[in-house]
């Protein structure tokens, strides 16, 4: 008996020993996986937190004029820009224990499984915050063991490298409110009409909410739902805490306002210079497509919201609907290039091929000052005269060419080069194109003033009918504006990527390209299509709009068959406009002829309406004297028309005007002498070779 019971404690003691052993080999190995998991989950390191979010574009006064998305809007805001009302609802009715667990909440999970086990169904969640992060991150929301498995170890790496307040920030920020709104801003914006800081603690009650069930505690969808969560809500951030039992009673007695409108649309303004901020961060900052669309960068612009509303309205309102004219119109501050507005068609939505900046068309006679610039630079000044008559020329061997003038206008008399671009004379222009030698426009043009399209070397290139695009004139006329300082189109200043990192930014460098006392000269001659002063034998071009214009400008239209422009300046303010059918078809009504130079003087009155009048500031080194403007001699008291005009110093003329002296010739007495009458080098040389 002795010996039965001895054995029967041996068996005991072996088998206490071998469960003793087996639970702790169970424990080993429980602590090992344990170890593991932490192990794998430090080594797979920090997930990436990046999800996709709506990029914004910026106007230049800070205001959204546009965004990018494929249907779901989501905008990132930090913590601090979060109301703190919607934190501790969200914290309260979500995860109480956030800021004590790690990742998981064991008490709640226990709690969540014993309910279900009563209810033998799934009747409570126990995700904490970090879980429900995770798999907003990562995963789908399939209730399966392998989802659950790859969310704790998501969880894990999330809890392990990231702090709570990046943790929470983040929840915030993917947690999807219903309505195709993602993140904690874009909701406050779609359900309130205010960002997410702005937040009462009723709204922000009322949201957090929203995502247990969107499509249920949606205000939208019920408010009878939503303000029973609201309740349920406000009662629990009242347990935790976070308000009293007072505020509780007076916030759920507060009425709730809901909007239902996202704050930004795809394309809401500006939508042809939309696209080609677009195309530079494809293009020039070699942004992917999907980076562009959905990587929640904030894009900041040049765009002048007020200068485009003016563009817009004036366009509209100076084309009939009935017309099928275009345009393409552009303005830029002169100084820096930033493009303020932008207008590449008439409708975006009909057609939204991008006249400003895609379409090349005949610049008529705005490529003179180009031309004539150079034309100073070799020796021409305000008052080289050359004679306007009806010409044929001949070049490369035996071809023929003979420009006509407006209504075939010829003054069959020397006129003066302040005339020829006030009157915009053509035979005057093909002659010193020829003179100067026909490189000399298409190296001007490209190097100096920066064209992108060649300018061929034939005589009519002078009369514009080589291609241009808009905007690449309009920058052209900005080197006479700023006094020849070399600027490039600006429409981005400044990119941030999601999480507010500078990933480009725009320096302007300043670079003199133009000589600043020849630039002034042509400035002032551009002034001139203004002056009737100058009208000897046909109107100055900008006689149509002058009563319009009320500040100093300069500028310069032109005119083909098939395109009409206007480009002009003022010390602040560069604008172009270009009108004609997309197929180049002929202008043939006289009002649709006058577009351009209508919608040029009304936008520029408008767009500077509240800027200080400036004049053009003469260099240091040019002169001014009082001239005849028929001949271009310096005028006498006894001269009916005379006109002050600058000319680079060194340059300006000697010889007084005769003509109106009373029958004698001499200059007079309190004039200085004149000398012999005798044509200048370069006209002697074109009459020998015209």
């Amino acid at each position: 008996m002795e010996l039965i019971t001895r054995s029967r404690m041996e068996k005991t003691k072996k088998y206490v020993r071998a469960a003793v052993i087996l639970s702790v080999l169970v424990s080993i190995l429980v602590l090992a996986g344990l170890i593991g998991v932490l192990v794998y989950a430090k080594i797979q390191g920090p997930p990436p937190l990046a999800v996709p979010q709506s990029t914004l574009l910026y106007g230049a006064d800070g205001k959204v004029i546009g965004e990018t998305n494929t249907g779901e809007k989501r905008y990132w805001v930090e913590l601090d820009h979060i109301s703190p009302a919607l934190i501790e609802a969200t914290i309260s009715i979500e995860d109480k224990n956030f800021y004590q667990h790690y990742g998981f909440d064991v008490k709640r999970i226990a709690g969540a499984a014993l309910a279900d086990l009563k209810a033998m169904a799934k009747v409570q969640g126990a995700s904490t915050i970090s879980q429900q992060y995770a798999r907003n991150l990562f995963l789908t929301h399939d209730k399966t063991w392998k989802r659950k498995i790859s969310e704790a170890l998501y969880t894990l790496r999330i809890e392990m490298n990231y702090s709570k307040k990046e943790i929470l920030e983040g929840y915030l920020n993917t947690i999807y409110y219903g309505h195709g709104a993602y993140g904690v801003q874009a909701a406050s914006q779609y359900y309130f009409g205010k960002d997410a800081d702005r937040l009462t603690t009723a709204e922000a009650a009322m949201l957090a909410g929203v995502p247990k069930a969107p499509s249920y505690y949606s205000p939208l969808k019920s408010m009878e739902n939503a303000k029973k969560r609201q309740e349920l809500i406000l009662d629990s951030m009242k347990e935790d805490g976070f308000i009293t039992k007072q505020e509780s009673e007076i916030t759920k007695a507060k009425p709730i306002k809901v909007t239902g409108h996202h704050a930004h649309k795809t394309v809401e303004t500006a939508p042809y210079f939309q696209d080609v901020v677009k195309n530079i961060l494809r293009t020039e900052l070699g942004l992917e497509e999907r980076t562009i669309e959905m990587g929640g960068l904030k894009v900041y612009t040049t765009l002048n919201t007020e200068h485009q509303e003016i563009a817009e309205k004036v366009a509209a309102e100076q084309i009939g609907e009935e017309s099928d004219i275009q345009l393409g119109f552009v303005s830029m501050n002169p100084v820096n290039g930033y493009v303020t507005s932008l207008v590449g068609g008439r409708n975006y939505e009909e057609s939204p091929f991008n006249r400003a900046v895609q379409a090349i068309r005949q610049p008529g006679s705005t490529i003179k000052p180009l031309l004539y610039y150079s034309a100073l630079r070799q020796g021409f000044t305000p008052s080289t005269t050359m004679k306007s008559e009806h010409t044929s020329f001949t070049f490369d061997g035996n071809k023929k060419y003979a420009p006509h003038n407006y209504n075939n206008k010829y003054a069959n008399d020397d006129i003066t080069l302040a005339q020829a671009i006030a009157l915009s004379d053509n035979v005057y222009a093909v002659k010193t194109h020829l003179f100067m030698g026909q490189d000399t426009l298409t190296e001007t043009a490209k190097e100096t003033f920066g064209l992108t399209t060649p300018v061929k070397k034939y005589p009519s290139s002078a009369l514009g009918t080589s291609g241009a695009r808009v905007i690449d004139m309009v920058n052209a006329y900005n080197l006479f504006a700023n006094g020849g300082y070399k600027v490039k189109p600006v429409f981005i200043t400044r990119v941030e990527d999601w999480s507010g990192n500078i990933i480009y930014e725009k320096k302007v460098k300043k670079e003199q390209v133009l000589d600043p006392d020849t630039a002034y000269v042509m400035t002032h001659m551009l002034s001139g299509i203004f002056d009737p002063k100058l009208n000897d034998y046909s109107t100055v071009t900008g006689i149509q709009i002058r009563k319009d214009a009320t500040r100093h400008y300069a500028g310069k239209s032109g005119t083909t068959n098939t395109d009409n422009w206007m480009i002009g300046f003022s010390p602040q303010l560069t604008a172009g406009v270009w009108t004609g059918y997309d197929k180049g078809k002929d202008i043939s009504l006289i009002t649709d002829k006058l577009y351009a130079k209508k919608i040029w003087v009304e936008f520029m009155e408008e767009a500077l309406k509240d800027e200080p009048v400036k004049a053009f500031k003469p260099t240091k080194g040019v002169v001014g004297v009082a001239v005849n403007p028929h001949n271009g001699k310096l005028a006498t008291k006894d001269c009916p028309v005379q006109r002050f005009t600058y000319f680079v110093k060194g340059t300006e003329p000697t010889e007084y005007c005769t003509e109106h002296l009373g029958g004698h010739k001499e200059a007079p007495k309190d004039s200085a002498p004149s000398k012999k009458d005798s044509k200048p080098w370069y006209k002697k040389l074109t009459d020998w070779i015209f």
